[in-house]
């Protein structure tokens, strides 16, 4: 079960592995975000799974870019659930970005990210 990844997380050869600062590139430079982040996480999956353990529904995420515009016209501001717009818009961006990683290869996710919510006459084939 799960999503088959296209790539490895992290890099096996040990001088790119270095090129790839997990912690001093991203986890120093943004901690509250990223914590801010975490919270987004745990407060969806307690608004939509209370009774599971956190886990990422993406039957429930599949309109990221849509979502997040949706978040960014309302950054600076705080959410009906008491999250931050701008802390959804990063959410969105990661799940956006760790898609795109996983489908690198696959031309038709491209495609039905692109024709998503168009009519058929401006979808590309």
């Amino acid at each position: 079960m799960g999503v088959e990844r296209k790539s490895i997380i992290m890099e096996k050869n040990k001088d790119k592995r270095k090129q790839i600062p997990i912690y001093t590139g991203l986890i120093k430079y943004f901690p509250k975000a990223l914590a801010e982040v975490a919270r987004v996480s745990y407060i969806g999956n307690e608004q939509h799974h209370p009774d599971k353990p956190l886990h990422w529904d993406r039957a429930k995420s599949t309109d990221e870019l849509d979502a997040l515009t949706r978040h960014l016209f309302e950054a600076g501001e705080i959410d009906t659930d008491g999250m931050r717009h701008s802390a959804k818009v990063a959410w969105r961006a990661l799940a956006n970005l760790e898609k795109e990683l996983e489908n690198s290869r696959d031309d038709n996710w491209y495609k039905e990210q692109y024709n998503r919510n168009r009519d058929p006459e401006d979808q590309i084939k």
